[in-house]
């Protein structure tokens, strides 16, 4: 099972860009993207693991995706 995530970066130069999952009680899952990319729509697949690889629980997630010039956070519903 994976979830995806769309993110696009509409400026035309290198800008930093982070893709990640937190649990509702606020501690990071996974660090999904952390790098300087072009200007572009991207697809970032998370497979329902942490950092360690462990597989996470059903629960609440957010996910935050964030650039130099946009920071966003939504709500996930992650079943099993």
């Amino acid at each position: 099972m994976s979830s995806s995530v769309l993110k696009a970066a509409p400026s035309k130069r290198l800008q930093k860009q982070e893709a990640g999952f937190v649990h509702v009680r606020g501690a990071r899952v996974r660090t999904l993207v952390d790098t300087r990319q072009p200007s572009g729509r991207y697809r970032v697949e998370w497979d329902g693991r942490d950092s360690a690889g462990t597989p996470v629980g059903s629960g609440v997630y957010f996910y935050r995706l964030a650039t130099s010039h946009f920071s966003g956070t939504r709500k996930m519903l992650l079943l099993k």
